[in-house]
């Protein structure tokens, strides 16, 4: 069944995911490193939007998901 709760679920499991993908060991497999960003005064390519969206999500999300991990993990246990 489709719900709210659901939706939020999803949303906080792709959230974690961004999180823990390590640039290292992943994401250098499809050649996505951070030495690949490079200094141009052009547009920046997908890849580079891509990577800064990964850091930028990493950077600001990593605490703020601690507490919502908790009161998700609590809301399972509570009410199934």
């Amino acid at each position: 069944m489709f719900t709210l709760w659901a939706l939020i679920e999803a949303s906080l499991l792709c959230l974690n995911a961004v999180c823990i993908l390590n640039e290292e060991r992943f994401l250098a497999r499809f050649g996505w490193r951070r030495q690949m960003v490079q200094q141009e005064l052009g547009p920046p390519s997908t890849t580079e939007q891509i990577l800064f969206i990964i850091r930028s999500i990493r950077t600001v999300a990593k605490i703020p998901l601690i507490f919502l991990n908790i009161i998700a993990i609590t809301f399972k246990l509570l009410f199934g």
